[in-house]
């Protein structure tokens, strides 16, 4: 075998699915797959890392997973993959690394003509916009490629703590070098995906410190090699040099340390420069506000200097549009298990209307909404609360989402610009940062939402509370609803509810709703929902067999009258498997909103967990699905529920008490 790439995984799970592809995808190199092996080493602890890399190993033999134990070291980690290699040659890789497509081949062709002891690779690296930059000439573990008998024979192990690759890469090419074994290849092999948060490089401190403890070691197991110096004065300064790294206030003692005390005033020199034009910058965005926003501002800011009420918890929904989704789930379990916090509501003026009676609430931009923002203790929303607003040391913010990443989110949007217009991706990232605690619905939400949304929050994988109704549902419960909608006994319904198309005005179905009624004949009624987008009205007509239900305020009662969901790119459906009632895929324009958004989820590949029943690209199939039985069948049952396997896992009625037990004080009323 020529090739063991070995990839460390500690709580990657946002990216470990990528760099694992980017190995298994490689084309094979003329002696074909069993060429190269990848093996997995997962930190005890990550049971997503892990079940992400045991689903790969499942599915491909030249995959393996094996367990560190322990507490977690990247270069234990390392050592643990390498020792279990088979192949001749080893590549080490983080979880948030990518193989370019076509490295394998390249690399297998440098091999066979040089056979190099070390081969370093052409590498770069793209930050969380998407922004590619060439690689730096630092040593990492990423960067070359060692042949496994050559690591072995000179002993080379990776170093316990930060800075662990310094001494085994530098020996190593060290070594190579002096025999004459040292390769490169020009090509950009390797991708270093920067992480926002989250990683030992991103986290100033005195840890790394560590590097210069790192040159002293290596100096000291190479004789003091002559070109160790260079090295290592290149390396300290780029170390000084990265804001994630070193602190302001301890560049002093790192110079000290590292013996390069002449080079601090010209740093000092550089930073008041970058304060400067920060203040510069601050300055004019201020200038470019309206009078009655300074205004607000001001007497915010004077809010801001008053104490914290404990006992006051603010919830918004839906960029403001009333009481709805797991926020007023939420709501609801705290009124009962921690009754002595008041929950304020924020919506908007032309939303007002939708406040149930006795329901506190404040609207936005009032100079209420500024004072309840600036001393609740609570922040809680499936959205963003408006205005923008300066979270306090002691507010806790809990992000609940409004639905399982079917479409892309967040920063996983920024190669679609055209749908994206206008918005802030840098406003994005900052609000990611003032939460706390971000709702996770299934393991696939965990995993989209640690990348798309890059910030030190806490993961809840908790399920979502809108839900607990779904799972706690009785036939006299949905009997209720049916009679309140003017559904007669004995009906079948479906529910259509078709989401927003951000290439398109308006709500336009790409379903002639009367035809399909008529076709399908009396004893059916079909309800239809447009996104809220599209305000209260579907635009058809009421009554008869097609209902337009879009005003209706809560959705999940719809979801208990119907008998199956006919949908498209919705993340309903997601909530809706809740029911384990059938599920209908209705995409006619699948390639196109695929290509203009992007997907997470392939729902017409018919692969258990990604489809959720039978599947409609036509309204002539669609009729057929219906008409033939194929919507409840055996096959779109096994289906539906490896689907509900996947995206259900924690829906057991109880998601809104594991929520409010963990971010508020149950108990201490």
């Amino acid at each position: 075998m020529l090739l063991t790439v070995v990839v460390s995984a500690h709580r990657v799970q946002g990216y470990l699915r990528a760099a694992l592809e980017s190995v298994t995808g490689q084309p094979p190199a003329e002696g074909g797959q069993a060429d190269l092996e990848l093996v997995v080493v997962c930190a005890a602890g990550s049971e997503l890392d892990l079940a992400i890399a045991r689903e790969f190993a499942g599915r491909d033999p030249r995959v393996r997973v094996l367990v560190h134990d322990g507490p977690w070291d990247t270069g234990a980690a390392r050592d643990t993959g390498a020792e279990a290699a088979r192949g001749a040659h080893l590549l080490f890789l983080d979880g948030d690394d990518l193989l370019l497509p076509g490295a394998f081949a390249e690399i297998s062709a440098r091999l066979t003509e040089d056979r190099p002891d070390v081969l370093a690779l052409g590498h770069d690296r793209v930050d969380w916009w998407g922004t590619a930059a060439p690689g730096d000439t630092l040593p990492a573990a990423r960067k070359q490629l060692f042949r496994r008998a050559f690591w072995n024979d000179h002993g080379l192990r990776f170093a316990e703590g930060p800075y662990g690759d310094v001494v085994p890469v530098h020996r190593a090419r060290l070594l190579a070098s002096d025999a004459g074994t040292l390769a490169s290849l020009d090509r950009v092999c390797v991708r270093h995906r920067v992480r926002r948060t989250g990683t030992f490089a991103t986290t100033p401190g005195r840890a790394h410190f560590a590097v210069i403890d790192a040159y002293e070691r290596l100096a000291a197991e190479t004789g003091d090699d002559p070109r160790i110096p260079a090295a290592r004065t290149a390396h300290l300064t780029a170390v000084l040099d990265d804001p994630g790294r070193i602190a302001p206030g301890d560049r002093a003692a790192f110079f000290r340390a590292a013996g390069l005390p002449g080079r601090y005033a010209a740093h000092r020199s550089r930073a008041a420069v970058r304060a400067v034009r920060a203040r510069a910058g601050a300055a004019a965005r201020a200038g470019r506000k309206s009078l009655r926003a300074r205004v607000m501002r001001a007497l915010y800011r004077a809010d801001l200097h008053r104490p914290l009420d404990p006992c006051l918890a603010v919830y918004g929904a839906y960029w403001n549009r009333g009481v709805a989704c797991n926020p007023a789930a939420v709501y609801a379990k705290a009124r009962e298990l921690v009754p002595h916090i008041r929950g304020v509501w924020v919506v908007s003026s032309r939303h007002r209307d939708r406040m149930p009676p006795g329901v506190p609430y404040v609207i936005e931009g009032s100079r209420a909404y500024w004072r309840t923002m600036a001393t609740a203790t609570y922040l809680v929303n499936n959205s963003s609360f408006p205005g923008g607003f300066t979270k306090r040391p002691g507010q806790v913010y809990l992000q609940t989402h409004h639905g399982t990443p079917l479409k892309t989110m967040g920063l996983d949007q920024l190669p679609y610009p055209a749908l994206t217009k206008g918005v802030s991706f840098e406003r994005i990232v900052a609000h990611t940062d003032q939460w706390d605690f971000s709702l996770s619905a299934n393991p696939h939400s965990t995993e989209v939402w640690d990348r798309v949304y890059p910030s030190s929050y806490e993961q809840l994988p908790y399920g979502y509370p809108r839900n607990d109704v779904l799972c706690d549902a009785t036939a006299e419960q949905t009997g209720k609803i049916r009679a309140e909608l003017g559904i007669a006994p004995g009906t079948t319904v479906l529910l259509y509810a078709p989401t927003h198309r951000d290439y398109r005005e308006g709500f336009l179905p790409l379903l002639d709703l009367e035809r399909l009624a008529r076709d399908l004949g009396p004893g059916w009624v079909l309800l239809v929902r447009a996104h809220y987008f599209y305000g209260r009205s579907a635009g058809t007509a009421a009554g008869g067999r097609v209902v337009d239900v879009t005003g209706h305020p809560v959705v999940e009662e719809l979801f208990l009258a119907a008998d199956a969901l006919i949908s498209d790119y919705s993340s309903l459906m997601f909530d809706y498997a809740c029911l384990d009632r059938p599920i209908i895929t209705y995409v006619p324009d699948w390639e196109a909103y695929r290509a203009a958004r992007g997907t997470y989820v392939d729902l017409l590949s018919g692969r258990p967990g990604d489809t959720p029943g039978a599947v409609a690209t036509t309204q002539d199939e669609l009729r057929e699905v219906l008409v033939g039985g194929a919507w409840r069948s055996r096959d779109a049952d096994a289906l539906r529920a490896a689907f509900r396997r996947r995206f259900c896992p924690y829906d057991d009625g109880h998601a809104a008490e594991r929520v409010v037990r963990r971010v508020f004080p149950v108990g201490s009323n």
